[in-house]
């Protein structure tokens, strides 16, 4: 895995004047080098996908489907070689990796799917005033054009083919910014599309580093971006183009709250078992991760003990290890953040249960009480595998906790009741609750975004080809209804 690494320019390899290595967080070897476009490459990449859109977006549903339906063929060949690759470019634990290719090749599965029923169009009678006799209004969806796609490191495979997948569906040309921690990944993907017979220029996977995006962002031929990381950057991305069509998958800080009718032995081992695993898994760096558990104090002294057991049992070490369970962060920066929020937690009076402690690029999976408000560890997101649990005095006090964060993506909710689930629904204030299970739970077809401060628009297939395109509207006049 030490190949040097070409970008994809308006569906054909090139090559530019500069390069960067990616390494292997664990162990710091040379993954790969990938080079980077020049500025007269990134604007042919643009150009081709403005002069291609009409042709694009006329292109047969079938020509789309069979292209889609290929991509998830070759994923299904190389999963262990893709995931392998994302393991070495990540540090993500290989078993986790693999879960991310089938998760991948769902995607373009979901979306080959729905690529040849999209657009079949809705009729509306228009005669229910008299002005309107004879008319029938057809309602269908049309891209709005090419779309710029900004993939984050976390899930380098996945999440850039919930940006390529759903674009290729509606006949939208995408340009693939990824992430510079672990571009490969969304190379590969370039491979298996210049396989297929799409249009040239329909796509392009361009690896350019973050200080030059801003021109693209600001490039007009790309009306619509499509945003996965970080709250500062997407909001600033947004603020910068406002006449353009934005959807940003942001932050979260997710709560997994157990409520007190969930309180059998049973219970409290399966939720302490996902709230384990699921503040740890990706190393903790999931915008969906458990962050914080809010446990009615019926329960509480009963499930932190279970938690903390069930922390302890994760195996952290080699990600290429099949019994590792938690592998390092991205970089070694990014643990030193996660260190020093716990420290700041620590030192503020948060007392500590297990974990706290980091080894390079690797964070010991961490379990705090007593969090004082204010600290960092409190209000913002971790991206590591730090869990805080939180006593509250019923159902009340528990959603008003979850509540509390300005983030809102997902939250999961431990109870049996169905009233209570409903009632979670209408209360917590985001973009998705979970019934029994923790907040990281998605199925890449569901909608998927957050309120407050976790962004802006929808994900998962259908719901992001409904976001890259716009209804429009055809008056069809002196018909015999």
């Amino acid at each position: 895995m030490t190949s040097t690494h070409a970008f994809w320019l308006a569906g054909r390899q090139a090559t530019g004047e500069d390069s960067f290595d990616v390494t292997n967080p664990w162990d710091g070897r040379l993954v790969g080098t990938v080079s980077v476009p020049t500025d007269a490459q990134i604007e042919e990449a643009v150009a081709a996908a403005h002069a291609v859109r009409e042709e694009f977006a006329a292109t047969p549903a079938h020509v789309r489907a069979a292209a889609l339906d290929h991509v998830v063929r070759r994923l299904v060949e190389r999963t262990e070689e893709i995931a392998q690759l994302i393991s070495a470019e990540n540090g993500k634990p290989i078993k986790w990796a693999r879960g991310e290719v089938g998760r991948a090749v769902s995607v373009f599965r979901f979306a080959s799917e729905e690529a040849r029923r999209f657009n079949s169009g809705d009729a509306q009678r228009l005669d229910t005033d008299a002005g309107g006799t004879g008319r029938l209004g057809l309602t269908r969806r049309f891209p709005r054009g090419p779309v710029l796609g900004i993939a984050p490191f976390n899930f380098p495979l996945n999440l850039s083919a919930h940006k390529v997948a759903p674009a290729i569906a509606v006949g939208a040309p995408i340009i693939l910014k990824p992430a510079p921690a672990t571009p490969i990944s969304s190379l590969i993907l370039g491979e298996l599309l210049a396989e297929t017979d799409l249009p040239a220029g329909s796509w392009s996977v361009l690896t350019v580093p973050n200080d030059r995006m801003p021109a693209l962002v600001q490039d007009e031929r790309l009306p619509v971006i499509s945003f996965t990381g970080s709250a500062a950057v997407g909001y600033s991305i947004m603020e910068s183009v406002p006449r353009k069509h934005c959807t940003l998958e942001l932050g979260g800080n997710a709560a997994a709250v157990v409520l007190g009718d969930y309180a059998s032995d049973e219970d409290l081992d399966w939720a302490a078992t996902r709230i384990a695993t699921f503040s740890n898994y990706q190393g903790g760096q999931s915008c969906i991760s458990v962050q914080r558990v809010i446990a009615d104090a019926s329960v509480y002294d009963r499930l932190v003990p279970k938690i903390v057991a069930a922390v302890e049992a994760q195996v952290t070490g080699d990600p290429s290890d099949a019994t590792t369970d938690v592998g390092p962060l991205v970089d070694e920066n990014a643990a030193k953040r996660v260190e020093s929020w716990v420290d700041e937690a620590t030192q503020a009076g948060a007392q500590l249960l297990t974990g706290g402690k980091r080894d390079g690029a690797t964070y010991a999976p961490t379990v705090l009480t007593e969090l004082p408000d204010g600290v960092t560890l409190a209000t913002e997101e971790v991206f590591g595998p730090v869990l805080t649990v939180q006593k509250v005095d019923g159902e009340a006090e528990a959603f008003e906790a979850v509540n509390s964060s300005k983030y809102g993506l997902q939250a999961g909710v431990f109870t049996h009741d169905l009233q209570t689930a409903f009632r979670a629904h209408r209360a917590l204030e985001v973009g998705g609750v979970i019934i029994g299970d923790v907040p990281s739970y998605r199925a890449d077809q569901m909608p998927y975004g957050g309120a407050k401060q976790s962004g802006v628009g929808r994900e998962g297939v259908t719901y992001a080809m409904d976001d890259y395109t716009y209804e429009r509207v055809l008056v069809l006049t002196g018909l015999a209804l």
